[in-house]
């Protein structure tokens, strides 16, 4: 035991040293949103180096959601919830299409690679990876390993590529990020001494949502248990500071060490297959994120960037991080992907078992086992 104590801490202390060196080079270089991205394709490239070398403590990865909750939580004031609530058809909609759009890469994907219906299905999913798996573990005919590889692929190429599209042309972002930007520094910038005394009753309230959270199983209990406490803390007239931009990119780095860890492209066989299928669904994912955005920014008075990060099939944390840093509206993109989050986590599990139940059994058995 007394020489695993120093092993881990050496890992530890390797991982924070080579995700602070990704976040000062990607920041240097300019690249967006550097504390997230920097720290996870550092880890992913050191990680499939040399394997069992770096180490990340979950405490740290929910330190981080309980962070991005305390400031998803901070948008969802009375006139934010109301507009929400206004919104609630669209979300409807929007998952609906979203989830019926990923069941068609899903089939196609299956008729180009062999793999299972099954298998596809639950890798083209957008719900939480934890949720997923889960539910794949308790269906028969299911590759674990496909899965989990489509879902963390499918998961950093949101996370890598939302931001570039954010901030390209693509959207009109750019022009609107330099405005924002300087209307930004012109602004008084959240200080240390502005947190007390009230972030102490925040904090408390937040750590103990996220705790009771995850004791009654909610789902991403540590970003949404501190969401809904300060959010109801905001309702009841106290007022919430918002962090300093250090605290932030702490919640950033912590988050993309999580991230980048997760992928080990070397223990998935057949590697080159699954992994140009795992990119080439993803791709076809984050085309028809782009094309609702669009769709819903025709239909409703929000932006195409929040459109996007509102419908982007990541994860709320990282969609967060990105709507907070190019001042998108955080509660639309809160609402949009909570509401996806609850469709998911209620309705489709059973969804899904029934589809799966009626398709037919011998040739998804024969097929499933790819």
């Amino acid at each position: 035991m007394s020489e695993r104590k120093p092993l881990r801490l050496g890992s530890l202390v390797a991982t924070v040293v080579l995700a602070v060196a990704g976040g000062l080079l990607f920041n240097l270089l300019h690249i967006p949103v550097p504390w997230l991205l920097g720290p996870m394709i550092a880890m992913l490239i050191a990680n499939n180096a040399v394997e069992n070398r770096f180490h990340w403590p979950q405490p740290l990865r929910n330190t981080a959601l309980i962070i991005v909750g305390y400031t998803i939580g901070l948008s969802l004031t009375a006139a934010a919830l109301k507009e929400i609530a206004q919104q609630l058809p669209y979300m409807l909609m929007m998952a609906v299409l979203l989830l019926a759009y990923c069941a068609g890469i899903a089939y196609i994907v299956s008729k180009f690679s062999g793999m299972g219906y099954k298998t596809a299905l639950m890798g083209s999913i957008p719900g939480g990876l934890s949720q997923v798996i889960l539910l794949a573990e308790e269906t028969k005919g299911i590759n674990i390993t496909a899965v989990t590889f489509t879902q963390v692929t499918r998961l950093m190429m949101i996370v890598i590529c939302v931001p570039l599209i954010v901030f390209s042309p693509i959207l009109g972002q750019a022009h609107d990020a330099a405005a924002t930007a300087a209307a930004a520094a012109s602004a008084v910038l959240p200080t240390w001494g502005g947190l007390f005394p009230n972030i102490l009753i925040f904090a408390v309230a937040a750590v103990a949502c996220a705790l009771a959270g995850n004791r009654i199983k909610l789902p991403t209990a540590y970003m949404l248990g501190p969401a809904l406490g300060t959010a109801a803390l905001q309702l009841a007239g106290l007022h919430g500071p918002a962090l300093p931009g250090t605290v932030i990119q702490a919640a950033q780095l912590m988050i993309g060490i999580y991230v980048g860890l997760m992928l080990r492209p070397r223990q998935l066989p057949n590697k080159l297959r699954n992994l140009t299928l795992a990119l080439g669904s993803s791709v076809l994912l984050i085309a028809g994120a782009l094309g609702m955005a669009l769709l819903l920014s025709a239909l409703q008075p929000v932006s195409e960037a929040t459109g996007l990060l509102s419908l982007a099939p990541g994860g709320m944390d990282q969609m967060g991080i990105i709507a907070h840093e190019i001042h998108a509206d955080l509660s639309i993109v809160a609402g949009y992907q909570l509401f996806r989050m609850f469709f998911i986590f209620f309705v489709v599990p059973p969804l899904l078992r029934m589809v799966l139940r009626i398709q037919p059994g011998g040739r998804m058995k024969r097929r499933g086992a790819a």
